[in-house]
């Protein structure tokens, strides 16, 4: 669980350092405690930034637990909303998702060198926001008498942080952009699904999560329309071609366009959705 710099000696004081450090951390408390205290250092100007430096991770990321056992997307448990395991299977897998999330908000801060200081920040500000999801997301998993891990699930999003690994503008363009903007379309169906099954308390922490996968989402848009100009590059065509090289998901509807509007799609490319 520990990392190096290629120049310098570890320095658990710096931000991209200990970003990786939570990345490693295999126990799931341990992981939201130490985001937490992150972000805690982070805005009140405790920790430093050294966008220059060069790490490496010298441990298998990310650290995760021995369980959830992870399964081919096709081979994940799914029940009947209409009892309280298979809701609660739902629950499970949403936290899978969010706990994934962390993990990757954070691996976006460490892995890549040489951005604006903002583009740490906004990782952080996301990994510390996914953190209380899935907390808020286990904390109802508990009241439904199952825990995080009971439930097997998939690997499908770090599948995609693997691919896109050598490549911040592939990252940015397949994470945030394409797998994360997805919840947006998913969250009002899901949301529907809890509360006619009489969830509500389910429902309400997807209304919180929705709020703030919003505004991940238009923190991808932001860097991704900065990368694309710092490159000169055409952003709707590229898109078009990250897609294709690394194999994303295609979308499908039913979309969310106002939520993808407000997360910072354009007019061009909600087009192009034929919603």
């Amino acid at each position: 669980m520990s990392a190096h710099a290629t120049e310098s000696p570890e320095n658990p004081d710096e931000l991209r350092s200990a970003a990786l450090l939570c990345l490693a951390m295999s126990d799931v408390s341990g992981k939201l405690a130490a985001v937490a205290a992150l972000a805690q250092a982070w805005s009140e100007d405790r920790i430093a930034l050294d966008a220059a430096r060069t790490l490496a991770a010298d441990s298998a990321i990310p650290g995760r637990p021995a369980r959830p056992e992870l399964v081919p997307p096709l081979s994940v448990e799914r029940r009947s909303m209409r009892t309280a395991a298979g809701r609660a299977a739902l629950i499970h897998a949403l936290a899978h998702i969010e706990f994934n999330a962390i993990n990757l908000a954070l691996d976006a801060v460490w892995r890549f060198g040489d951005m604006p200081v903002d583009y740490y920040a906004d990782w952080l500000q996301v990994a510390a926001e996914e953190a209380l999801h899935f907390s808020l997301l286990a904390q109802h998993l508990h009241t439904l008498g199952y825990a995080y891990g009971d439930f097997n699930a998939h690997n499908s999003l770090w599948d995609m942080a693997e691919k896109t690994r050598h490549d911040i503008l592939a990252r940015i363009a397949l994470v945030p952009r394409t797998l994360e903007a997805r919840g947006l379309d998913a969250s009002p169906p899901l949301r529907a699904k809890l509360a006619q099954a009489g969830d509500i308390e389910a429902a309400k922490i997807l209304d919180i999560i929705l709020r703030d996968e919003i505004g991940h989402v238009a923190i991808g848009n932001r860097w991704y329309g900065w990368l694309c100009q710092q490159r000169g590059l055409e952003p709707i065509a590229t898109y078009a071609a990250l897609a294709l090289q690394h194999k994303a998901p295609p979308l499908r509807g039913p979309f969310n366009i106002d939520a993808r509007r407000a997360a910072g799609f354009g007019e061009a490319e909600l087009a192009l959705l034929g919603a």
